[in-house]
């Protein structure tokens, strides 16, 4: 069972295709503006914030950020944000405040969260008790975030923009089948996307403004002890990118579908033993660096476009039967669990089209969607505007993985569902 249905008070560049009901309007080419910002978002912690396993965090490592770059060609305008979270519930409103901040409209902003384990959660733990500090929290990232996008507005620049692929082996399957069943660890056998992709936004002259990076790794070196705050992986490949150019550059890292891939080296998995102290924090430096130094590899090949471009974006609800997961926060007894809503956008910028998924998707289904996609350049994004959890293809379900088991998607619906949805929105532009 699939079902798509329209999205409501949306607009495009210039005019947004909602719900992919009708053919979409060619868009006139601009001349090309761009702006990047970058706030600092790092929470106290004498509120008590927990990592994803529930670890009181104490102390911090390194700072955590909001990134945004901001896109403006005369048609309109096209945001794309990040932030150094484990995860956010509060997209709705940091939505309208960009919105109201910038008159960017809700469907043109690209809205992810990094995924780092070790920051506290923009929102609500389950049970968790409301507590100022937490409520304090949640006010400054959206602040933060809308501050990010209102400088990247007001810094907007004539610029072009060009993208350019590399490739770094640092992350692996991590669906392994061991003597006790699957279990998360190293499998070199399963699917493992290495591709770093980048999109280099630069001033006519040559000089960097921004870097959209994206790649398939949980950011999760740092593992269940550890109790400083911390960017983890991605903040430390952004960080190297950002001090390469003496933080004149804004270094924004996306997840790509990284539901079923660990970085190859995790601290919780090594010899290590103070693996939440400097150790640790070594190797997040050092596989930081080698996805940074790929980063800078592919971006000085990059020849840029002309400072004219195309933009253009959509978005739609894929509507699944859900099932109770057998493990995991939303596990219950829950005999009918209705259904459940998964939110795609597509933002094309001329040929590149980032295909934006409300979950953690695993690398089968990029394969499958980067198969019939029309464009060469298809870079998935995951955790746009919150997540609904981790989404396994379909001919994962007769093995019981990690994702498999957490996933609140009945089989046979939500893998079509994606790939059908994002080329039908892709097949109007």
């Amino acid at each position: 069972m699939l079902r798509t249905k329209k999205m409501s008070g949306l607009s495009c560049l210039p005019l947004l295709l909602a719900g992919g009901a009708t053919a979409a309007p060619a868009v006139e080419r601009g001349n090309q503006r761009v702006g990047a910002a970058r706030v600092d978002i790092t929470p106290t912690t004498d509120w008590g914030p927990l990592n994803v396993w529930g670890t009181k965090l104490t102390g911090v490592h390194d700072h955590v950020y909001a990134r945004a770059i901001v896109l403006d060609n005369g048609v309109g305008a096209l945001a794309l944000v990040a932030i150094d979270t484990s995860g956010n519930d509060e997209a709705p409103a940091m939505l309208q405040r960009i919105r109201e901040a910038t008159g960017i409209p809700a469907g043109n902003i690209l809205l992810v969260s990094t995924h780092d384990h070790n920051t506290p959660r923009v929102g609500p733990r389950p049970n968790e008790q409301p507590s100022p500090g937490r409520d304090a929290w949640i006010r400054k990232v959206t602040d933060a975030v809308t501050e990010a996008v209102r400088q990247a507005n007001q810094g907007l620049q004539p610029a072009r923009f060009g993208l350019g692929t590399g490739s770094v082996d640092i992350n692996i399957n991590r669906d392994e089948l061991t003597s006790q069943g699957w279990k998360l660890g190293n499998n070199p056998a399963g699917p493992s996307d290495k591709t770093v992709w980048v999109i280099s936004f630069e001033e006519p002259t040559g000089e960097p403004i921004a870097f959209f990076i994206n790649y398939a790794v949980h950011s999760v070196v740092m593992g269940p002890e550890n109790t400083a705050i911390t960017g983890d992986l991605s903040g430390a490949a952004s960080r190297f990118v950002e001090q390469h150019y003496q933080d004149r550059a804004v270094a924004l890292w996306t997840s790509g579908p990284a539901g079923d891939q660990n970085p190859k080296f995790m601290t919780w998995d090594t010899t290590f033993t103070n693996k939440t102290t400097e150790p640790g924090f070594s190797l997040v430096d050092t596989l930081g660096q080698m996805l940074g130094e790929e980063v800078l590899r592919a971006s000085s090949s990059i020849r840029a476009t002309s400072p004219t471009a195309r933009l253009w974006t959509a978005d739609k609800v894929v509507t699944c039967p859900a099932r109770t997961p057998a493990r995991g926060q939303a596990a219950q007894a829950n005999a009918n669990p209705g259904t459940v809503d998964l939110r795609l956008g597509l933002f094309m910028l001329d040929h590149i089209a980032l295909a934006a998924v409300q979950s953690e998707i695993v690398t089968n289904i990029y394969y499958h969607l980067k198969k019939d996609s029309p464009f060469t350049n298809t870079i998935m994004v995951t955790h746009h505007l919150g997540s609904m959890g981790y989404i396994p293809e379909d001919a994962a379900y007769d093995r019981p993985t990690f994702e498999v088991s957490a996933t609140r998607f009945q089989r046979g619906c939500a893998e079509n569902g994606i790939v059908n949805g994002f080329l039908e929105m892709m097949n109007q532009y």
